[in-house]
């Protein structure tokens, strides 16, 4: 023998705690880590289908609006046929001009519903907890 000691049975599978929260500590920080760059391709890959969406809606209103536009000529030809031209065309002219007055006032009153951009509800659940817990801690 030369001085030696063969190590004990077992001894490479045991590790200090140090070591041990040290590897969980290692192995916590990698798995926030891969968790991070899971949930980022997750909404990289949501976000382009969300610009696809929002493209293929832009779309779809350009061709609505386009067919608003033979709409519109197509009611001006029928009218036309009852009436000269240009009545039949200052009709039309008319009635389009209502829809957007009437569509307009309708988006603005949902704008002036929604100013100020403040979660009211939220603020005033907020309140009456901050309100609760000043009321607790005095007692």
């Amino acid at each position: 023998m030369t001085g030696t000691t063969a190590p004990e049975r077992g001894q490479d599978a045991h590790h200090s705690v140090g070591e041990l929260v040290g590897q969980a500590s290692e192995q916590l920080s990698r798995l926030v880590r891969q968790e991070v760059a899971l949930a980022k391709e997750e909404l990289a890959q949501k976000g382009r289908r969300a610009g696809r969406g929002g493209g293929l809606l832009g779309a779809a209103g350009a061709f609505a609006y386009a067919g608003l536009l033979f709409l519109a000529a197509t009611a001006t030809a029928a009218l036309s046929l009852t009436l000269s031209v240009w009545a039949a065309a200052l009709i039309v002219t008319a009635v389009l001009f209502a829809v957007a007055g009437l569509l307009a006032a309708t988006g603005r009153a949902q704008l002036r519903r929604a100013t100020p951009p403040t979660p009211e509800e939220a603020l005033g659940s907020v309140r009456a907890d901050v309100e609760e817990i000043k009321e607790r801690a005095h007692r």
